[in-house]
């Protein structure tokens, strides 16, 4: 048993800002309050909504001091620089979860880059994925995301009549164009599965213009951006959840939140993607159209693949409840404070 911690949580961006690092953020102060530490958080992120905890916004340099003598560890959902700097005088234990690349991939150091791994040779770190752990290039634990298993998780009552499925910001990063010409690659072979893109972002009209312009409009159906319980509803409705990013993926939390609502998975390889898919997917190399058309026809093509997939979801997704990561984190804090 853990005894009672103060947890300062600093997290760069919060709700209502929405992303990975603002959702891990919230489940991960739920459940430290759920078990009876005492956390605030601090961000960087404008506005006015109630929490199971205090959530102080844009500090000043005096209250951020206040909130580092108040707690007994500080934790930090990704490196901060802004908030950090009270550790220059106030001795608490750092932690640090490095949510992504110091570096953006392909891009040359900084001097920001330079005090973050500075910064982090002096906390406990952890690594959303071995390969953040090995560009963070300090020892690192790496530890996976935590997904919300109260939303998504299998309905058995779902029938899974549909076929593919995206989720996610329509960017250009996220491949969504290498995914429609995949199916145009299907469709000259005689496949034609239909497609269900959910999300929003400025490349919307566009990959609705290409799917048009790839005779795919009969195929692909556009939703829009959904709420976390909608879009678990959709995954259980849907075979193969397709995570196509052309970059590489830090970790890839909707590939476990697809996995937890009973999809296989067909991701791009490079970075953690390969690591939060497992053993539940498949991946094909980053951009290639045409290996990702041969995933799908393959996954298709397969009922008794799918099942083998799915069969190993079980022990996969136990490494990301949130009861498990939590255990991590409390662990390393109690061992701290000892």
């Amino acid at each position: 048993m853990v005894a009672r911690v103060k947890i300062l949580l600093g997290s760069h961006h919060f709700y209502p800002s929405t992303g990975g690092i603002e959702i891990v953020s919230d489940l991960l102060a739920r459940e430290f309050v759920r078990r009876g530490h005492d956390v605030r958080v601090v961000t960087q992120t404008p506005g006015n909504s109630t929490f199971p905890f205090p959530v102080i916004r844009r500090p000043g340099a005096l209250q951020l001091i206040r909130l580092v003598r108040w707690c007994d560890v500080f934790l930090q959902n990704n490196i901060s620089l802004r908030t950090v700097w009270p550790l220059a005088f106030i001795r608490r234990p750092l932690f640090v979860t490095q949510q992504t690349w110091i570096s953006a991939p392909g891009a040359p150091s900084s001097w920001r880059d330079a005090l973050k791994r500075a910064v982090l040779r002096r906390a406990t770190c952890f690594a959303i994925s071995g390969a953040i752990a090995r560009d963070a290039a300090v020892p690192c634990l790496p530890v996976g995301n935590p997904y919300n298993d109260q939303v998504f998780r299998r309905d058995p009552t779902a029938e899974r009549r549909l076929e593919l499925i995206f989720v996610g910001r329509l960017v250009s990063d996220k491949g969504v164009d290498v995914l429609l010409e995949a199916l145009r690659l299907l469709q000259e072979r005689g496949v034609r599965p239909k497609l269900t893109i959910v999300g929003d972002g400025p490349e919307a009209q566009m990959l609705q213009q290409q799917a048009e312009r790839l005779n795919l409009a009969e195929q692909v159906t556009f939703l829009g951006a959904k709420r976390s319980e909608q879009i678990a509803t959709l995954l259980n409705q849907h075979e193969i959840a397709i995570v196509p990013s052309r970059l590489a993926e830090p970790f890839g939390i909707v590939a476990v939140e697809a996995i937890a609502c009973g999809c296989v998975v067909i991701g791009s390889a490079a970075g953690g993607l390969v690591e939060a898919i497992g053993p539940c997917g498949l991946t094909f190399p980053n951009g290639d159209a045409a290996m990702l058309a041969e995933r799908i026809a393959e996954l298709l093509t397969s009922p008794q693949r799918r099942s083998e997939l799915r069969a190993a979801s079980g022990p996969h997704l136990a490494q990301f409840t949130v009861a498990r990561v939590a255990d991590i984190y409390l662990e390393r804090m109690a061992a701290a404070l000892r």
